[in-house]
């Protein structure tokens, strides 16, 4: 039997919140504890945005300190609340300043692509054409690899229109499907943002929303309201012979 690959995902820490006077660092250190408490070792961890609340630097430090208990490479992405330049610095991300961060590596078999879906300054994310024609030359370029793609903004609906309004600007998941159907090597598209659970496919590629070490959000469909409970998680991706399996983990506090 070979050895499957192994990639934690964290997302939404939100270091130096303070929501309804909930502290987001004992939730981020519960959350370390328990991936250490897994069976397996993850090869690798994936932080899909939005590490702190106010994009300064001190808080950048604290997550680092605090991810780097994991020992595992770490693989990081801005969210709408990170300042892409200090996250750059503190993570040692390629590109320079306030560039859109976006890259490539590889996960024992499985490849990572991470890609920046921010609009700095605006909570919805975007898929510019430029972005959109770098993701395509990305993928293309190991098209036999199986490849897991990683954001901030999920392409999903969730049910909510005022949910939608800040996940994603109008007609974007059309302009990602069109990309992402030409790559058939794609095994999953993640991100965070949501604060919740939830799935759905683009393009015929499960797209998976993960929770956040911080708060999680409670959806009440009929008055579109979203009250955000002190429930930490994470998710575990594991990739076996060419098959990528999701799941997520909650977090007793």
């Amino acid at each position: 039997m070979s050895k499957p690959t192994l990639l934690a995902q964290l997302s939404d820490l939100h270091i130096g919140a303070n929501e309804n006077g909930v502290d987001p660092v004992p939730h981020l250190e519960a959350v370390v504890e328990a991936v250490l408490a897994l069976p397996n070792r993850p090869d690798a961890v994936l932080v899909s945005g939005d590490l702190t609340d106010d994009g300064a630097e001190p808080g950048y430090r604290l997550a680092r300190e605090l991810l780097q208990r994991l020992d595992a490479p770490l693989h990081v992405l801005p969210g709408n609340h990170d300042d892409r330049g200090r996250l750059r610095a503190s993570f040692g991300l390629p590109g320079e300043g306030g560039e859109p961060v976006r890259y490539s590596v590889d996960v024992g078999e499985l490849r990572l692509v991470v890609f920046d879906s921010n609009v700095p300054g605006q909570d919805p994310g975007r898929y510019d054409p430029e972005q959109l024609s770098w993701l395509d030359a990305e993928l293309a370029a190991q098209a036999e690899r199986p490849t897991l793609l990683a954001l901030h903004h999920p392409p999903l609906a969730t049910g909510i229109e005022e949910w939608d309004g800040i996940n994603l600007e109008p007609g974007q998941r059309p302009l990602l499907a069109e990309v992402v159907a030409r790559h058939p090597q794609l095994r999953g598209i993640v991100g965070g943002h949501l604060h919740r659970v939830a799935a759905s496919a683009l393009a015929g590629v499960p797209v998976l929303a993960v929770p956040s070490t911080y708060l999680q959000a409670r959806p009440d469909f009929e008055t579109e309201g979203v009250e955000l409970l002190p429930h930490p998680g994470f998710a575990l991706h594991v990739l076996r012979d060419g098959e990528l399996a999701s799941q997520v983990q909650s977090v007793p506090l």
